[in-house]
């Protein structure tokens, strides 16, 4: 099944690009994490609010605060599409590296995606 893909853009053809499931769950992934709650006018409670914490100081509190906050809103907003195995998160010179290890419902496929959040996007 295709589904269009994030962030929107035309392919080769210079028509709207396309993906497959498993891009897409990751593309979703990648919009939880990536909004900050307030953003999106008709849904304001979407969203993570991952990148107001790659601001904070790097230490073992806000590593597993940064995990708690991915995996609850994970937990909200994608429990019909995943279910989230494992969230690790890394902090770097200048940005977040998270890892989400998660299963597919529909197929029961085990997937992982990797996204970055880095310093200075809000």
């Amino acid at each position: 099944m295709s589904q269009i893909d994030y962030p929107f853009h035309f392919d080769g053809r210079g028509r709207t690009a396309q993906t497959d499931t498993s891009g897409y769950i990751r593309d979703l992934i990648e919009q939880v994490l990536l909004t900050a709650p307030g953003e999106r006018v008709m849904r304001p409670s979407f969203g993570s609010g991952v990148l107001q914490l790659v601001f904070a100081a790097a230490s073992p509190e806000v590593a597993a605060t940064t995990q708690f906050l991915i995996q609850g809103a994970l937990q909200q907003w994608l429990s019909d599409v995943i279910t989230v195995d494992a969230v690790d998160v890394q902090a770097q010179d200048s940005a977040l590296l998270i890892t989400v290890q998660y299963i597919e419902n529909r197929t029961q496929a085990r997937g992982v995606a990797q996204i970055t959040a880095p310093k200075g996007v809000i």
